[in-house]
């Protein structure tokens, strides 16, 4: 009898504590994510800086600093930038019993490469389903005609950002004549579409002197295309070029004396800054969700704490940051780490980011955010912010909130029963 008694206290009080601590339900456990992006070959450098980010905000947003009370566990997969190569990574990732993946640094080609296998493996194994969260690879037909309720993207889209672009363009009396220079891919095709539709809606005096498309991470002296772009009387270059690719065309630039405005999308990518140097100051601007001297105390104080545990680096890649955020909060909502479940909870999840509220966009799946036009700077009493050691920062020059940015969605999502 003293038995049973003691049987029905211990019942009672266990539920009393999941009742109490619902959202603490899987406190404790670890989540392993498949990191599949380039730890070698010429994109590197930006692979590795993500790599560490990721872990970064892995330990310091694990166990009891975040609501579900999980811990995360980065697992690193070298896809070499190839396709066929991350779809044999993403096999080991599954056989491993891994059940989240991230990616992005490594294109929107992986990534749409990925969508597809992971619906398959997803429809052929219920009960194995595997989420992927996007932070970077932002080609719109990823979360349009390729959308997929497995699939999240945390980063602003091509599109999106080129409406901030667009915009920006449209107040910028110097620009007249622009040249779009991208890289031979899906997001370098859509930036190049793009900029052509938005342009000519927004800032229709504004003229498009020639466009080139290039091999994708092939290309060793951009010297040939900068004399093009020079020779065309273009005072501005619009690019989607990332990593070596942009690198390369800045050396190019300052090699040739080619003093023009850049509008890009990464060239606040890890080592891109020092690339750039002290060439193009006032001139080089980057559109993204973030940018480094943003007025956030948490972000100034993670970008010095990031700075002081990889001294090399800087922390680029600020979309991963809200996956720390989002995921943690759907799996306590969930009171589940089961994908299927957190999935289902992340949908039109709305969560404070370093620029405030955000929102994970049921429809399609794309988080809604607000933009910034940054532009490359001296360092100074207000922005003093240094990057990559060259005495320069990234100053804030206009702001595009989340409805500004917003673009519909044609997104057709088959979602699970």
């Amino acid at each position: 009898m003293k038995l049973v008694k003691n049987m029905l206290a211990a019942a009672a009080t266990s539920a009393l504590l999941l009742g109490a601590g619902g959202a603490y339900a899987q406190a404790g456990e670890t989540v392993r994510i498949a990191v599949i992006d380039p730890q070698s070959g010429p994109f590197a450098n930006i692979g590795l800086n993500i790599l560490h980010t990721l872990q970064f905000l892995a330990e310091r947003d694990g166990g009891k600093n975040n609501p579900a009370g999980v811990k995360f566990e980065m697992v690193p997969f070298d896809n070499k930038m190839s396709g066929p190569e991350s779809l044999n990574v993403l096999k080991a990732a599954i056989d491993q019993g891994i059940r989240y993946v991230v990616q992005g640094g490594s294109g929107s080609g992986v990534a749409g490469a990925l969508i597809d296998a992971i619906n398959k493996h997803n429809e052929r194994n219920p009960g194995k389903e595997v989420v992927y969260l996007n932070y970077a690879a932002v080609d719109p037909d990823l979360t349009n005609s390729k959308c997929s309720f497995w699939h999240f993207s945390f980063d602003a889209n091509t599109v999106m950002k080129m409406e901030a672009i667009g915009t920006a363009i449209k107040d910028d009396k110097n620009v007249k004549k622009v040249y779009l220079l991208n890289q031979n891919y899906g997001h370098g095709q859509q930036v190049t579409k793009y900029a052509k539709e938005i342009l000519a809606r927004k800032a229709p005096n504004v003229q498009i002197v020639g466009e080139e498309l290039h091999p994708f991470g092939q290309v060793k002296d951009f010297a040939p295309y900068i004399a093009k772009i020079k020779a065309s009387g273009a005072d501005t270059i619009i690019t989607g070029n990332f990593g070596n690719d942009l690198s390369l065309v800045f050396k190019a630039a300052k090699d040739a004396g080619l003093d023009v405005n850049f509008y890009t999308y990464y060239a606040g990518a890890a080592g891109t800054p020092t690339a750039i140097g002290n060439t193009g100051l006032g001139k080089i601007k980057f559109v993204y969700p973030t940018y480094s001297n943003l007025p956030s105390k948490e972000y100034q104080d993670l970008f010095k704490a990031f700075g002081q545990k990889f001294p090399n680096e800087s922390f680029a890649t600020s979309p991963a940051y809200n996956i720390f955020k989002a995921l943690p909060l759907a799996m306590a909502k969930a009171k589940s780490t089961d994908p299927v479940k957190v999935a289902k909870a992340m949908e039109n999840l709305t969560f404070k980011s370093f620029t405030g509220d955000v929102t994970m966009r049921g429809s399609d799946h794309q988080l809604q955010q607000p933009l910034y036009l940054a532009t490359w700077n001296k360092v100074d009493a207000k922005n003093p912010i240094d990057i990559e050691k060259t005495g320069n920062t990234w100053t804030m020059e206009k702001t595009f909130e989340s409805y500004i940015s917003s673009t519909p969605t044609t997104c057709q999502m088959k979602r699970p029963a």
